[in-house]
């Protein structure tokens, strides 16, 4: 029999008031049992019952999930919800500021935290931006607001459109949501309360079809006029990129917003947030530029009298006055300065706390240190109020909460209370942070208040400074421990060789140690007793093997007829046992690779001749790379002329290159541009360079003499960025192929006079590869709009297109055709090289998908007899495939010692090379043949391996050399 519910205590505080009403629902519901309640919303017994006990006030979401178990109307529990808010937060508001983390609820303004839909009659200064925004969402269905961190684009989102929002709109049809790690999840919970249905089907319907999100907004809007329309706005729209860790979620989001927005019956319009400096991370979907082509508004900083409104209306609602020095001054200080508006607000906060009777004077704002220094202080008090052991948490703390940026500013992370080890300390540092609203907490997620405290709190700054890596790598494990978690401690999970081997430090460095959760100790603890675990297997197996030696030793003395068995099954033994030697020492050696690069070699060496693993091959051609010397800017473009003799690398300029028979390639000449490097190509015969760039124009250079190039032509008529270059196999016509949609064909019978031939608008987005057939006949084309097209050139002023092949998931980034012109490779940023059979021009077919790439497949190469593929892409890897039958292609080779995103690869014409180009300012030649591999090692490195080395990784192995110089 259940227990009964506990009684509610004596008093007529709001929280009770609200649990009371609970209650009543619930009788009037038929008294389900608090279990019946957890099955129908997903929540807790725990939960529900905290919701209804009157001792806090629960959050809107499980509010929600209470009334919706027991029948109840949604948008009137919403607006009591908020109601019953509004008098709790103007209770708690303290009079006066009691302790120097202390910060008053009832105060005229927010601090760090954004405007809120209640203060939309204390927030000024936006007036104008909020009518734009408004008169921009009514004629447009999707409309994007994008500013620096700290622009106040969550207060105009929050407490400029939500109030005019729900002035005009139905109740209930506008839905707010930020879309943290798991963005569907989010939206899915959020429409939940409001559609009568479980988070989790919704979840489930979104997952499966991004355009259920449509359809459930049409379902909102069922029973409203049919006039009504709903309003989605997604505030922080940037963790979509931040927070969410899987690619086809945040896809799936994107597309599903699009969809909702944009469908033909659509009756939703969506407002995103978005931080400026993740503009170019909207633009690899194609949907949300094409959305947001004329739909965006920029928050930029505000003026004077903008600021001046923000500054003086808030205190003159309040009662209170600013003094016109002061007023001066912040103008003074905040004026024309991006993200300035949150450290603006916190200052005059602290102002306010030192105010004199009702005004607020310079006096007051210069001891709360100004405007970059009130918030340090803040944090500073905060921290120095901390006892050390406290201290030390409340940094492990900020670092958690702080998602490090790559070729963005560090932003915020929110963080689930899950990953936290809640003990009595934590909790308290978690409390004083909070209540000097340096952190935001609810029942779910904690996080920093604001982004400026990562640019202004100086000792944050240096802590974010000192170990990046380090941060980075406990960022990873903790990302890995949550997978571990989620799949219910499963051992596959567990790290295990080099990446146990790069985090053991957390475990053995008392400052590092301290940094770790319960869960975080737990995984690495479990994965070292995995380890453990293999190693004994591994010494019992190897143990087992001596024995099975022995004793087959044995037997060959006793018995001659056997003699030749026993050869055989020792020589099967020895060569496992050599594969297993083989492998641990390629993964042993990783570790030596940038530090003790001789030394890697010579592993490399005896390892692939002990036994010429897959593991060994790929860590023997990775030990024979050759670097070249670095471009400024990265190696965006890498070309071999069809001689393979020559070479030409593009970066910032252009670098020629003699490649001669053996021995690394000499720098012959350089020729400088009108800009950076985006694609480059060798005519026929190997005298023309066509070098195409970032100013949206081909450069012809005549490179017969590669010590002095010299410029011939300049193609112009491209209005954007031309991204890939082509000749014809009879040299007569140059393909250029730009982010402006289009493919030009120019005429190059006069060299230096180029004509256009024909301008191909078949692509409805960028242009990214273009490819001549060897016969010359066809032209591949291949684009954003994640088509690639076969174009008849017969006739190059009247081309003609002869199909569209589909099947790639997202952008088409190169393109290379097969001798005979039989077979068309593509690479694709989903990750995928595809093999296309083009022999019938008209009615292509698919052949086998190559996958493996973690990142963008950014470039493919084949060599001139179409046996071998090469591919590279963003993860640093580049990929070797046997592809003499196209039909049944084979892994021939993985190099990833590259360091950094590969922008190009490319084969020499025999096959024997291949050039890598990355981000890195690194030009690589790496050979695809092991035993030329194995030669150049032994050239360049003759110091053989000593006794002792060989005896520390070829235990029980007879020395051989692995040179033909160690034999003397």
């Amino acid at each position: 029999m259940p227990r009964t519910e506990r009684p509610l205590e004596d008093g007529d505080s709001p929280e009770l008031r609200l649990a009371a009403a609970l209650r009543q629902l619930r009788q009037k519901a038929g008294s389900p049992t608090y279990r019946t309640l957890s099955q129908r919303s997903h929540y807790s017994v725990t939960t529900l019952s905290h919701a209804a006990a009157g001792r806090s006030l629960p959050s809107l979401p499980v509010t929600l999930a209470y009334v919706l178990a027991c029948d109840g109307v949604v948008e009137e529990w919403e607006r009591l919800w908020h109601t019953t808010a509004a008098e709790v937060a103007a209770r708690d508001a303290p009079e006066e500021r009691d302790s120097p983390c202390g910060t008053p609820v009832g105060a005229p303004y927010p601090g760090l935290a954004a405007f809120q839909l209640e203060d939309g009659e204390r927030f000024f200064g936006r007036e104008q931006m909020t009518n734009a925004l408004v008169r921009s969402l009514s004629t447009r269905r999707l409309v994007a607001v994008f500013g620096a961190s700290g622009s106040g684009k969550s207060s105009l989102l929050r407490a400029g459109l939500l109030p005019r929002l729900y002035a005009e709109a139905e109740p209930g049809a506008v839905v707010f949501l930020t879309p943290g790690p798991r963005p569907l999840e989010e939206c899915a919970v959020t429409l939940a309360g409001r559609l009568g249905a479980t988070a989790g089907a919704l979840h489930a319907e979104l997952a499966d079809d991004p355009a259920n999100l449509h359809r459930l907004v049409r379902q909102l809007l069922a029973e409203r006029p049919a006039a009504a329309e709903a309003v989605l706005v997604v505030d922080q729209f940037e963790e979509v990129f931040t927070l969410c860790p899987s690619e086809e979620e945040r896809a799936l989001f994107i597309t599903a917003l699009c969809l909702a927005a944009q469908a033909p019956n659509s009756r939703c319009r969506v407002v995103l947030g978005v931080r400026a400096d993740f503009y170019a991370h909207c633009t690899h979907y194609a949907e949300l530029v094409a959305a947001l082509a004329d739909s965006q508004i920029v928050l930029g900083p505000m003026t004077g009298e903008q600021l001046r409104q923000a500054i003086v209306q808030p205190a003159a609602r309040a009662g209170l006055s600013v003094e016109a020095p002061l007023v001066a001054s912040l103008i003074a200080e905040c004026h024309g300065r991006p993200g300035v508006l949150p450290l603006l607000s916190h200052a005059l906060l602290e102002t306010w706390h030192r105010r004199r009777g009702n005004a607020l004077t310079l006096a007051g704002h210069q001891a709360a240190g100004g405007v970059e220094g009130a918030l340090a202080r803040t944090a500073e008090s905060f921290y120095t109020s901390l006892t050390p052991a406290r201290q030390q948490l409340a940094r492990q703390l900020f670092l958690r909460l702080t998602a490090l940026g790559e070729g963005t500013e560090d932003t915020k992370r929110r963080l689930l209370r899950g990953e936290l080890d809640l003990d009595k300390d934590t909790a308290a540092v978690l409390e004083q942070a909070a209540g000097a609203r340096l952190l935001t907490v609810d029942d779910l997620h904690t996080e920093i208040t604001h982004e400026a405290l990562i640019r202004c709190w100086p000792r944050l700054h240096q802590w974010l400074t000192e170990d990046r890596e380090s941060l980075r790598r406990h960022r990873r494990l903790t990302e890995a421990t949550l997978l571990w978690d989620s799949l219910d401690e499963d051992p596959d999970a567990l790290y295990r060789g080099g990446r146990l081997a790069m985090v053991k430090e957390f475990l053995v460095e008392p400052p590092l140690s301290g940094t770790l959760s319960a869960r975080e100790r737990a995984f690495l603890d479990a994965s070292l007793a995995a380890e453990e675990d293999t190693e004994r297997h591994t010494a019992l197996q190897t143990r087992r093997l001596r024995r099975l030696v022995a004793l087959l030793t044995a037997m060959a003395l006793l018995a001659t007829g056997a003699a030749a068995y026993a050869l055989h099954v020792q020589r099967e033994v020895t060569q496992q046992r050599n594969d297993v030697l083989s492998r641990n020492v390629v993964t042993e050696a990783s570790l030596l690779r940038d530090t003790q690069p001789a030394l890697y070699a010579r592993l490399m060496t005896a390892a692939y001749r002990l036994s010429p693993t897959a593991e060994a091959r790929d860590g023997l051609l990775d030990a024979a790379a050759t670097a070249l010397p670095g471009h400024v800017r990265g190696v965006s473009a890498v070309a071999f002329d069809p001689s393979g003799r020559g070479l030409a690398t593009g970066g910032d300029t252009v670098r020629l290159w003699n490649v001669p028979p053996s021995g690394p390639p000499l720098k012959a000449g350089e020729a400088v541009g009108g800009g950076p490097v985006a694609s480059m190509a060798f005519s026929p015969n190997g005298r023309t360079l066509a070098v195409g760039g970032f100013r949206h124009r081909t450069q012809l250079w005549d490179v017969s003499d590669r010590r002095h190039p010299a410029p011939v032509a300049t193609l112009a008529g491209h209005t954007d960025v031309v991204f890939a270059v082509a000749f014809s196999p009879d040299g007569r016509t140059l393909a250029t192929g730009s982010y402006d949609h289009t493919v030009r064909l120019w005429d190059l019978t006069t060299r230096s006079r180029p004509v256009v031939r024909a301008v191909l608008t078949g692509h409805r987005l960028n242009v990214k590869a273009v490819a001549f057939s060897h016969d010359g006949r066809y032209l591949a084309t291949g684009g954003d709009d994640r088509t690639v097209q076969l174009w008849d050139v017969t006739r190059p002023g009247t081309p003609v297109r002869s199909a569209v092949l589909t099947g790639h998931r997202h952008f088409v980034t190169s393109l290379a055709f097969g001798p005979g012109s039989r077979t068309l490779v593509s690479g694709s940023d989903d990750h995928t090289v595809r093999l296309w059979d083009v022999s019938d021009p008209r009615r292509p077919a698919v052949l086998p998908v190559l996958t493996g790439h973690t990142e963008v497949v950014i470039s493919v190469s084949l060599s001139s007899d179409g046996r071998l593929l090469a591919s590279g892409g963003y993860d640093g890897v580049a990929r070797l495939w046997d592809v003499t039958d196209p039909r049944r292609p084979r892994p021939a080779g993985v190099l990833s010692g590259s360091g950094g995103a590969l922008n190009e690869v490319v084969l020499s014409p025999d096959g024997g090379t291949l050039v890598t180009g990355s981000e890195e300012s690194d030009t690589r030649l790496w050979s695809t043949n092991p035993k030329e591999a194995l030669s150049r090692i032994c050239a360049r490195n003759p110091t053989p391996l000593t006794r002792t080395q060989w005896d520390r990784y070829f235990p029980d192995v007879v020395h051989s050399p692995s040179c033909p110089a160690d034999r003397r």
